[in-house]
């Protein structure tokens, strides 16, 4: 059954987000309490400035 009422992705206190629903299956599954981390993309016209190391 898919939810319906997910905010988005990131964790927020009291609210169903994606985040904290895949923490909870993993941590269910596996017995670990994990993190998950998430990059995105950039605002409209932001880009990013590649530099040598």
């Amino acid at each position: 059954m898919m939810e319906k009422n997910l905010i988005g992705w990131q964790k927020q206190p009291n609210k169903l987000n994606i985040q904290g629903t895949i923490e909870k299956a993993i941590e269910h599954i596996t017995g670990e309490e994990v993190e998950l981390f998430a990059s995105g993309r950039t605002d409209s016209g932001v880009h990013a400035l590649r530099t040598s190391c």
